[in-house]
């Protein structure tokens, strides 16, 4: 789990700044306790060569095509080395006595770096690595070196937890800007198509809605490639077909019901509902289509509510209506189309349905749903 990208500058940069601070402490440490080790000239070499070691692996890690296994097995190498030599440079006396060993907080550089690269789990091998070398060399293990390996291993897990974040926000943010990208293109080409081929597709509709044969019937095409061409440009997609709890724009669905016929009105951002709930919805819109056009309605029209706790779709059609007994009527006959297909679709999401013709005057069903199922 590479933590790459921008994201993980500053981490890197982190790390060296560490590395460099926890030597200037080694250096303290030395000049305070460099009276007291079996070898101080041998201690001071070996300060100079985690200088070197601190000035290599800031370069290296700086570049994001060398922080692979080669350098982070040698970073964890030299430090692993350093801590071996340290009972001989220090002495046993000094050990015995409580002094910490020469690299002290430096040695958690390769922990840091290991973090970062792959995440808690390279993060804890570090760790356990260092923490056991440490422990082994001074020979007993007392409370403060146990406490040192403790915070050295939970250093490493927190760290590599916050790596994996930064990896995962920085795909985020690369799939934010792509999406963004995309929408301002889709918008610009959504222009262009709209000053163009839109306008003359709705003026050969208009202008043919009324003629006979060959030329009404290139407007009626006309017409349904103008409202297929809106949908496409308008950047509707298909439903998608994951949990049933994902949320769906209402919106996409009832886009695929309009026509030259049927015009459809909407907000004009999303109206989003879980995937069951607008799928249902969508099928009762389309029953109630499928009856303007088997009974003549002529248009029909679709308007889309977001009320906020609630959905409304109401289409109203130009049709020649019905009376108000002839619906139970038709249940009385067994022709259920009304009942089950619409109604008891909305009953089944705990929604209501509402039906209201007038001979002559057309017809009105408008449907709501709550947002929040029962």
């Amino acid at each position: 789990m590479p933590a790459a990208g921008g994201f993980a500058v500053p981490l890197w940069r982190a790390v060296a700044v560490f590395r460099v601070a926890s030597l200037a402490y080694v250096c303290v440490v030395l000049i305070r306790d460099g009276d007291r080790y079996a070898h101080p000239l041998a201690a001071g070499a070996l300060v100079l060569v985690m200088a070197v070691w601190t000035g290599v692996t800031a370069i290296g890690y700086a570049v994001p095509a060398r922080r692979g296994w080669p350098l982070l097995l040698t970073d964890l190498g030299v430090v692993v080395a350093i801590l071996l030599a340290t009972p001989w440079v220090m002495g046993r006396p000094a050990l015995d006595a409580g002094l910490p060993t020469l690299p002290v907080a430096w040695l958690s550089g390769p922990v840091l770096a290991w973090a970062v690269a792959g995440g808690r789990r390279r993060g804890t091998v570090a760790a356990l690595v260092l923490g056991a070398t440490d422990l082994s060399t001074r020979g007993m293990v007392t409370p403060s070196a146990f406490n040192g390996a403790i915070l050295m291993l939970l250093a490493g897990v927190v760290v590599g937890h916050v790596a994996r974040l930064t990896v995962t926000a920085g795909e985020r943010l690369h799939r934010a800007v792509e999406l963004e990208a995309a929408t301002r293109e889709r918008e610009r080409l959504a222009r262009d198509i709209h000053d163009s081929v839109l306008q003359v597709l709705a003026l050969v509709q208009r202008r043919g809605a009324h003629l006979d044969g060959e030329a009404g019937e290139l407007a009626r095409l006309a017409g349904e490639q103008e409202v297929a061409l809106r949908s496409l440009i308008s950047g509707a997609a298909a439903a998608p077909v994951g949990a049933a709890d994902a949320s769906v724009d209402l919106r996409t669905l009832l886009g695929r019901l309009a026509s030259a016929t049927v015009s459809l009105s909407a907000p004009a951002g999303p109206v989003p509902l879980p995937a069951v709930v607008a799928r249902e919805l969508a099928a009762a819109v389309a029953a109630a289509l499928d009856n303007v056009a088997r009974h003549g309605g002529g248009r029909a029209w679709m308007l889309v509510e977001d009320e906020g706790s609630g959905v409304t779709v109401s289409i109203r059609d130009e049709g020649p209506g019905f009376p108000p007994e002839r619906l139970a009527e038709a249940a009385a006959q067994g022709r259920l189309g009304v009942a089950q297909a619409i109604r008891g679709r909305l009953t089944d999401l705990g929604g209501t349905a509402r039906i209201s013709s007038t001979p002559g005057a057309g017809t009105e069903v408008e449907l709501t749903v709550p947002r929040r199922q029962p």
